[in-house]
């Protein structure tokens, strides 16, 4: 029987920290299943990373809910399976909420016997689909080294991965596994690799939207892939691509501060950055000035001025030749004890009685420990909102 099908992945729901990126990321992912819906596909693969996180923001929860909604109301089934990133070693993930909403079935069914991970199938027509998560730190490789598919004579096999396969990565120094390695399959739906990998019977589906700046540079949009396999099992595939804003890369040579100001203005101003992504890397050597005299407030503002969709920066090339901050100490009792006698010299009697009642609740917030596999930019913006409340005073 003939099958149609969207194979997409790393999604990184919730990645950004940047709001309006991050919900760049979901409309991606919408137009992604609007795609999918107005093809009348027969079904969805996720093969993992579908949020960023085991536990993402509330808000992208809704968000998500309600595109999945939206693929259920439509009577197209959707398989999916964990990756590095939305895996919990506990089992517990918001996965298992989106599968007993009903809203999508995950494929990863297993028993172990005689030191074998046996892989059972989860049938749709007449395919078989097993499937083996991503987890922390490539630990899923050793694991695929044990696994065998069950036997599912007359139907066609699809194997959902999330991991790095050898084939795509070269001779970069990296954990990964070879196709054959791997237990025999039709159709490897893989996961994991940002990149764009296709053969015969593999692929990776690349990512729904970059993850990061360097991706953004790379890649300037998401994608996925539509599958089509035949009566006679031949496979073709499609690569769509999610391309809902211009990205504008822009590298500015740096080695005064003092003018890197209105330099990187006058730049901006000579290009059209209207609704734009605009990349703006920084590179050179500091012969003059401090990385921080770069008034970059300034910068956006003038950028938002000329509305631009989104302006990042990066300032991992921009070299100093001394460091900016250079303390004349021994070790961290020193710098503790530098740093509060400057803060006592510097400030009131009536500052320093605020500050001290404060200490308390600032201890507390401070021992708050990370959930597991809480993301970190999600627990450092968690700690920083409460500790935001508890230094909400006039110094």
């Amino acid at each position: 029987m003939p099958l149609r099908f969207a194979h997409m992945g790393d999604c990184h729901l919730g990645g950004w920290r940047y709001p309006e990126i991050r919900e760049l990321n979901m409309l991606s992912f919408s137009k992604a299943l609007e795609i999918i819906i107005k093809d009348r596909l027969d079904m969805v693969l996720i093969t993992g990373d579908l949020f960023d996180s085991a536990y993402p923001p509330i808000e992208i929860l809704k968000q998500a809910f309600g595109e999945f909604k939206k693929l259920k109301d439509a009577n197209i089934p959707c398989f999916i399976i964990a990756g590095s990133h939305d895996y919990s070693v506990s089992g517990k993930t918001f996965l298992e909420v989106l599968e007993h909403a009903g809203f999508c079935v995950n494929v990863f069914k297993s028993e172990e016997r005689d030191e074998k991970i046996i892989l059972q199938p989860t049938i749709f027509k007449n395919y078989a689909l097993f499937g083996y998560p991503g987890k922390k730190s490539s630990l899923e490789i050793e694991d695929l080294r044990r696994v065998t598919l069950n036997e599912t004579p007359g139907f066609f096999k699809i194997f959902l991965l999330h991991t790095a396969l050898r084939e795509a990565i070269g001779n970069l120094p990296m954990d990964a596994i070879s196709l054959s390695e791997l237990p025999k399959a039709d159709y490897y739906a893989l996961g994991h690799l940002h990149v764009d990998f296709t053969r015969k019977d593999a692929a990776y589906s690349g990512p729904i939207f970059p993850n990061n700046f360097e991706e953004l540079e790379e890649l300037s949009h998401g994608q996925f892939q539509i599958v089509e396999i035949n009566e006679l099992n031949e496979i073709k595939r499609t690569k769509i691509l999610l391309k809902l804003k211009d990205v504008l890369k822009m590298e500015i040579k740096i080695e005064n501060t003092s003018t890197a100001t209105e330099r990187i203005i006058s730049e901006l101003n000579k290009s059209n950055i209207t609704d734009k992504i605009v990349l703006l890397r920084l590179f050179g050597k500091l012969n003059q000035g401090k990385i921080s005299d770069i008034k970059f407030n300034e910068i956006e503002k003038f950028a938002q001025g000329k509305k631009v969709y989104s302006l990042l920066r990066n300032i991992s090339r921009l070299k100093i030749e001394e460091s900016e901050i250079q303390l004349e100490v021994k070790d961290m009792h020193d710098i503790e004890e530098n740093v509060i006698k400057d803060y006592l010299s510097k400030s009131s009697e009536k500052s320093l009685k605020r500050f001290e009642q404060k200490i308390p609740d600032l201890m507390k917030f401070l021992n708050i420990e990370k959930q597991e596999d809480e993301k970190n930019q999600i627990f450092s913006d968690r700690l920083l909102s409460e500790m935001k409340k508890v230094l909400n005073f006039n110094m």
